[in-house]
């Protein structure tokens, strides 16, 4: 399982947002395709690489406080062998202060991608900060 925290300078509403709209999700994680409702795709294209596309769908959203989505790779080159659906995001957002903290936790990935999965989401974390003007790990 992987398990990150960070904290945004932004409102948990707008945080939310960034993971719930394709036009924000673009701005931190790659072009888009998001129906946020439990059921809806979830699709993103990323930057840069072999330029996987991660394939998900959302499970559980609670408007400013919590999204849950599957997720997975589409097969391709270079690709790491995560079907589509076969491991789960659980996204959290808690108040603090002006700012939020968001903890996130990976689960059903295979252990040997652990490592690299993390540090995937190190990179877009921050890049989701930035996107906000504030790149705090907290772990």
């Amino acid at each position: 399982m992987i398990e990150r925290t960070v904290r945004i300078a932004a409102r948990r509403e707008t945080v939310f947002r960034y993971f719930t709209d394709p036009e924000r999700l673009a701005r931190w994680w790659g072009r888009a395709e998001a129906d946020a409702r439990p059921g809806g795709v979830l699709r993103v294209a990323m930057d840069g690489g072999p330029r996987p596309v991660m394939v998900g769908e959302f499970v559980e959203l609670v408007p400013g406080e919590r999204i849950v989505f599957t997720f997975g790779w589409e097969p391709a080159p270079g690709v790491p062998d995560v079907p589509p659906g076969s491991s789960r995001v659980e996204v959290t957002l808690e108040e603090d202060g002006d700012g939020t903290v968001l903890r996130l936790r990976h689960s059903g990935l295979p252990a040997v991608l652990g490592e690299e999965t993390g540090a995937g989401w190190d990179h877009m974390l921050r890049r989701l900060s930035t996107a906000f003007g504030s790149a705090e790990q907290l772990g």
